[in-house]
């Protein structure tokens, strides 16, 4: 049995420290790195946790000067990374600390890249060619995940929408990954159930999409099979009977999730994008309620991948039809809804939510070509 108070260190693909009590060792690495005036970007919702101001308070005791910036939507827009930046700027900082989920990591890394990079911020979108731009030296980064799901901390590139369209804009560069990441899963250990199940079922996607997404990448498909085995074997105790080993297994998977996913995404995340875009919709949550739906669209022409996935997934059957029938029973076990209408979608969202999908940048990467046809005949099947 893996002993997972036992930190360990992989460097793959930046330094990761990962284990039990792993995020101890932060006041001491930023006082080696000759840094003293960390800002910590964080959400609202960790930022008023006792982990974080214990976290806050060891940095202080070492005696550093923190700033903490949480004035961040569940969906980060423009203007919170601009507010970021203002902040470290006034306070005199020297480093960016990400504290969090998906949210405070991509607003994070999208402050990095702002302090020394002056351009309008979404002259840096990957999509229009923007990475060209990203040529100055950027601020000491190093991240903390509070969650098992988006992997963003491993992660180099920040999805920012504008604040009046909400077009997602994509962030990217080699020069945003972490110096560093603290891996603990203890600091998962007080997150709700629904927090735990849709976070979980957003590494999980992250790890199917990027098994059967198009192209040869036998590295990443690895790293994905492993983490769908992970994640089948312990989302359901990390939800309702959180331990360590849980928690571990599925800190870890998300991680894994998310280098995985460097070979491509999908159809399950071009669905779920819109629904945050237009309805606020929690990006895992939007994830897990698509995920049936997408896979058994993906299952022609990729009956190869999904037995393999059925034999990591301990299933008999190892036809796409059974993997497809487990991840929608794996939401009901959950508590997650299994239809768009149990989470706030009508009939007259669909044709918006289907140009928006169209017009999604993960989709491409498909086994499948997806058609806005195909789109809103998948809202309309989820329903």
């Amino acid at each position: 049995m893996t002993d997972f108070n036992t930190i360990r260190q992989y460097n793959f693909p930046t330094i990761i420290r990962f284990g039990a009590g792993a995020i101890r060792e932060l006041p001491a690495h930023l006082a080696s790195a000759g840094f003293s005036k960390p800002l910590i970007v964080t959400d609202p919702v960790v930022a008023q946790l006792g982990f974080l101001k214990e976290i806050k308070k060891s940095l202080q005791t070492a005696g550093m000067s923190v700033e903490v910036f949480s004035d961040i939507h569940k969906n980060p827009v423009k203007s919170d990374v601009l507010k970021g930046g203002d902040l470290f700027r006034a306070t005199g900082r020297d480093s960016v600390i990400g504290i969090g989920g998906g949210a405070a990591m991509d607003v994070a890394r999208a402050v990095v890249l702002r302090i020394h990079h002056h351009r309008d911020l979404f002259d840096y979108d990957d999509l229009i060619g923007g990475d060209k731009y990203v040529t100055e030296e950027v601020p000491y980064f190093i991240t903390v995940p509070t969650t098992s799901g988006t992997g963003s901390e491993v992660g180099r590139s920040a999805i920012i929408s504008e604040d009046d369209t909400h077009r997602k804009r994509i962030l990217f560069s080699p020069k945003l990954l972490a110096k560093i990441v603290f891996a603990d899963p203890l600091l998962t250990m007080d997150l709700p159930p629904f927090v735990t199940a849709a976070t979980g079922m957003d590494a999980l996607t992250h790890n199917l999409e990027a098994f059967v997404a198009k192209g040869f990448h036998p590295m990443c498909e690895g790293i994905a099979l492993e983490g769908i085995a992970l994640i089948n074997e312990a989302i359901a105790g990390a939800v309702k009977k959180p331990d360590l080993e849980t928690r571990s297994k599925m800190m870890i998977a998300s991680l894994m999730g998310a280098v995985a996913f460097q070979k491509g995404l999908g159809v399950v995340h071009s669905l779920a994008h819109p629904l945050s875009s237009l309805l606020d919709t929690h990006h895992g949550l939007a994830n897990a309620v698509n995920l049936p739906y997408g896979m058994q669209f993906n299952i022609p022409g990729s009956e190869d991948k999904f037995r393999k996935i059925a034999r990591v997934m301990d299933l008999k059957d190892e036809r796409g039809e059974a993997v497809v029938e487990r991840l929608t029973r794996l939401n009901g076990e959950l508590n997650i809804p299994l239809r768009l209408r149990d989470i706030g979608v009508k009939k007259e969202h669909i044709e918006t939510l289907s140009d928006l999908a169209l017009a999604d940048f993960c989709h491409p990467s498909n086994p499948r070509p997806v058609s806005r046809e195909d789109f809103k005949g998948l809202y309309e099947e989820a329903m």
